[in-house]
């Protein structure tokens, strides 16, 4: 297992947004950030990856590029970027940015030229065609609903956007967009910054039948099958490599929905020259419909999320390197989804996920709030949402025989504003995330759960975490050490051991709020070495049988 520094990070990540208002505005920015790299120093990171602070109109939360080289307005200004990154770089933090390429803003110069004629430089840097019938090229789906076709006056043409009809499709195809692309890289890398988060990355080849001007796909939801890992995508990734990645000592990672363990290895073999890691995406649609809808919840989760890590631990397993996450800017609340956010277990079920994530093999990442046990808000009132997939959402489905309530349950619920809601600092107004009005409400529990709170108690969830990173750390093991399950069939325990040279670590996480009981040989109530856990007592039966309460974990070093 070769030896890398971003193998050894724990990131993690700020939606800038909803970080820190150092205005008075509402919106958090880059002063903000900075005036708080000590409270994230004190946590032991040693990576941030950064949501996009470039030039945009805010369609998709900054998904949508106007301007690669310049920062959006709200967040600040370069030069305030540029103060961010010394003082991340003064205090070893290094930062990775989200670089979001396949597709731009519908108001990035490239896509107004694209659309003013047919025959200038920037025609074909997006996808266009012609209808059929009087209507859309195919029956292409955008991620947020609807046709993934929009029709442009100016070009008596429809454009390609898989996510808002603000957010064109680049056309990989030519030759000049990729240069465009590698030149933006440069010019980032050039003034810094540590590596690259890649939105959607592979979704940049696109099939043929995405494009065909035929009505070919007649699937009624957005599958990721049908437009991801297309025929080209590691031609360009390859050729990434070599012009721009491999030049730098730097961290990648690509956001690859619909891998699997089967062609993940295309992506971060070592002999590909392609990405370092990929964010995969099965072990967070567990808790998704029968049939795979987003927008239901499926039975049985906490079994299928333990069942998906351990195949994706073992398919990568000396071959590869997984990215460790459960949770994010596109998922909800992972304390509230896969713990238990009541206020009796809320602190141990976040300490029982974080020793989950801390002890896996990957690169561990954390999301901004995860730390003090942030939960899901859940909204009543539709218009207190602010994320565009919701709101489309909520559109669809207004009108079908779901109720008001179900449509809210499920909102409340799998939206990602879950996730997006300001970081709960400390319990004055605004929950000190700003002196005004937030640009998306604050959770009604800011005045329990907040930082100040979780600082002031040695026992918290936060120390707990500062805690899990700096035993990481400090034991390789649990690092690079192999991943073996124990137990695999049992529905609530989820066990496993990490070995690496003469080191090894025992894992047990109870995923449930219910007693139950646990034994293995290597568990001696005699000769029990506990290196951390959530609970200050152990208790063991007969035949070394270990009592496991309400979601406790326990990391357990091996003689």
């Amino acid at each position: 297992m070769n030896k890398k520094w971003w193998k050894e990070a724990i990131v993690y990540q700020i939606y800038p947004r909803s970080f820190k208002d150092s205005t008075g505005n509402g919106v958090g920015d880059i002063q903000g950030i900075i005036s708080k790299l000590d409270y994230i120093k004190k946590l032991g990171v040693d990576v941030v990856w950064l949501n996009p602070v470039y030039k945009s109109p805010n369609d998709d939360n900054g998904y949508d590029i106007s301007d690669y080289k310049a920062i959006h307005n709200d967040f600040g200004t370069m030069e305030d970027w540029d103060n961010l990154l010394a003082e991340m770089h003064k205090r070893d933090i290094k930062l990775i940015m989200d670089l979001v390429v396949n597709h731009t803003s519908d108001e990035h110069e490239w896509f107004v030229k694209s659309k003013e004629s047919k025959d200038n430089k920037y025609s074909d840097y997006y996808h266009w065609r012609s209808g059929v019938d009087g209507v859309e090229p195919n029956n292409s789906l955008s991620v947020f609903g609807g046709s993934a076709w929009n029709y442009s006056k100016n070009r008596s043409e429809y454009y390609l956007h898989l996510f808002t009809k603000k957010q064109p499709d680049l056309n990989w195809e030519n030759t000049n967009v990729r240069e465009e692309v590698f030149s933006v890289m440069k010019w980032w890398l050039d003034k810094g910054i540590d590596g690259f988060r890649m939105d959607v990355i592979n979704f940049i080849s696109k099939k043929p039948e995405t494009l065909t001007v035929s009505r070919s796909i007649s699937n009624n939801t957005f599958n990721t099958g049908d437009y991801g890992n297309g025929p080209k995508v590691h031609q360009y990734l390859k050729e990434m490599n070599d012009k721009v990645l491999s030049k730098y000592d730097i961290m990648t990672v690509g956001e690859c929905p619909g891998t699997t363990p089967e062609n993940v290895m295309d992506y971060v073999a070592s002999d590909r020259h392609e990405l370092q890691t990929v964010f995969t995406f099965e072990h967070v649609e567990c808790d998704y419909g029968e049939h795979g809808e987003r927008w239901a919840i499926g039975e049985n989760k906490m079994f299928k999320l333990k069942s998906q890590i351990s195949k994706w631990q073992n398919a990568l397993n000396g071959k590869g390197w997984n990215s460790v996450y459960l949770m994010n800017h596109d998922q909800p609340r992972a304390l509230s989804r896969f713990g238990n956010d009541s206020p009796e277990f809320r602190e141990l079920s976040g300490k029982m996920l974080a020793t989950m994530t801390l002890t896996l093999q990957g690169t561990p990442y954390i999301y901004m709030g995860e730390e003090i046990g942030m939960t899901n808000c859940g909204f009543d009132n539709i218009d207190d949402y602010r994320d565009i997939e919701t709101l489309n959402y909520y559109k669809t489905v207004s009108n079908t025989e779901k109720s008001e309530k179900e449509i809210m349950d499920i909102i409340k619920y799998r939206s990602r504003d879950n996730s997006r809601t300001p970081i709960q600092w400390d319990d004055t107004k605004g929950g000190g995330f700003t002196s005004g009005n937030p640009w998306i409400k604050m959770c009604s529990n800011y005045k329990d759960i907040n930082v100040q709170n979780a600082l002031g108690n040695k026992n918290s969830l936060f120390y707990y975490y500062k805690d899990l990173i700096a035993i990481r750390k400090n034991n390789l093991a649990l690092v690079y050490g192999d991943f073996e399950e124990i137990d695999s069939n049992n529905q609530t325990v989820f066990s496993y051991i990490r070995t690496y040279q003469d080191q090894s670590f025992f894992v047990v996480l109870n995923l449930t709020k219910d007693v139950t009981t646990y034994g293995h040989n290597l568990l001696n109530s005699k000769d029990v070495n506990i290196e951390l856990s959530n609970y200050s007592d152990f208790k063991f039966t007969k035949d070394n049988t270990l009592t496991l309460r309400p979601y406790e974990s326990i990391i357990i070093r091996l003689s």
